[in-house]
């Protein structure tokens, strides 16, 4: 089935590709500049830090569902091991297995492609098994650290959390926006709430999956416009699902990874940081977000730290 019209047409709209020129492989990071970060610091006052990621577990947010995309697996490789003698000082190591996106992400810009290419008009090809990804690999995106701004959307609605199905659309961002009592400038990293990974913190897995609210199709437009760094919420599959598009699946990955150049996180628990923000009053902080460095990925772990 080929993407339909609505999609193309979005797409003309919101496209990057060779706004910072033919060689650029990080997209929208580049809105990030000194002087953003700098007017970032200036958000932390008493130093109150909220972490933001999912324990890194064995029974995590994977269900089996998307091949390959593992929970950790997590083994001892040596315990208390005197390697230089006996009486000697003694080590323990570990090591760990997983999906790079099993827990709270950032997905890279070679994560998806449409029509055979990624961002920038790359080939799709340039993504290979032995190869990994030639361009966009997340050790490309550096230091992620930027204004953070909440879009609590499911408090502006009045509840906890949205239900399942619920399509985030660009009015539930603006009036999250108004809650929040800011404007988004360029450059800021947008974290949407919709409540849902309440589901999974509660024991829920199934739930949390599916059926799950989202992301619109409608809204890319709405962080174009914008100049938004780089959006995650706190769902498993960051879109809808099912799709408010019968047929779309990941419309919304490929307007903001291909498209926009724009990387997109999900799996972030964004409970605490919600009613932090309701306490201060304020919904914007500093936000530390660089994803592991692993060259040539296409999905990275992230443990990000909002400081107020």
């Amino acid at each position: 089935m080929s993407l339909p019209d609505e999609f193309h047409e979005i797409a003309k709209r919101v496209s990057n590709w060779g706004r910072w020129g033919a060689a650029d492989e990080t997209g929208t990071l580049n809105l990030i500049t000194g002087a953003v970060v700098r007017s970032a610091a200036a958000c932390v006052t008493s130093g109150r830090r909220v972490p933001l990621a999912l324990p890194l577990r064995l029974d995590g947010v994977q269900t089996g569902l998307i091949p390959g995309r593992v929970n950790p697996l997590h083994t001892m490789v040596a315990v208390n091991l005197e390697m230089f003698g006996p009486g000697t000082v003694a080590t323990s190591d570990d090591m760990v297995v997983m999906g790079l996106q099993a827990a709270t992400h950032w997905d890279g810009l070679g994560h998806v492609s449409h029509a055979g290419r990624i961002y920038n008009g790359r080939p799709a090809s340039s993504v290979t098994a032995h190869g990994r990804a030639a361009f966009s690999g997340l050790e490309k995106a550096g230091p992620v650290v930027s204004r953070g701004v909440l879009l609590d959307v499911a408090r502006a609605r009045g509840v906890e959390r949205l239900p399942g199905g619920h399509a985030v659309t660009p009015e539930d961002l603006s009036a999250a926006e108004e809650l929040a009592g800011l404007t988004i400038a360029a450059g800021d990293i947008v974290l949407v709430r919709t409540g849902q990974i309440q589901r999974y913190l509660a024991g829920d897995k199934d739930g949390y999956a599916h059926p799950s609210p989202g992301l619109s199709i409608r809204t890319p437009e709405w962080f174009h416009a914008r100049d938004v760094a780089a959006v995650a919420n706190d769902t498993l599959t960051f879109e809808i699902i099912p799709p408010e598009i019968e047929g779309l699946w990941l419309g919304v990955h490929a307007l903001h990874l291909v498209e926009m150049g724009m990387l997109q996180g999900q799996n972030w628990n964004l409970e605490q940081l919600s009613r932090v923000c309701a306490e201060e009053r304020r919904y914007s902080f500093l936000l530390a977000a660089t994803p592991e460095p692993f060259v040539g990925a296409v999905g990275a772990p992230v443990a990000p730290v909002a400081v107020f």
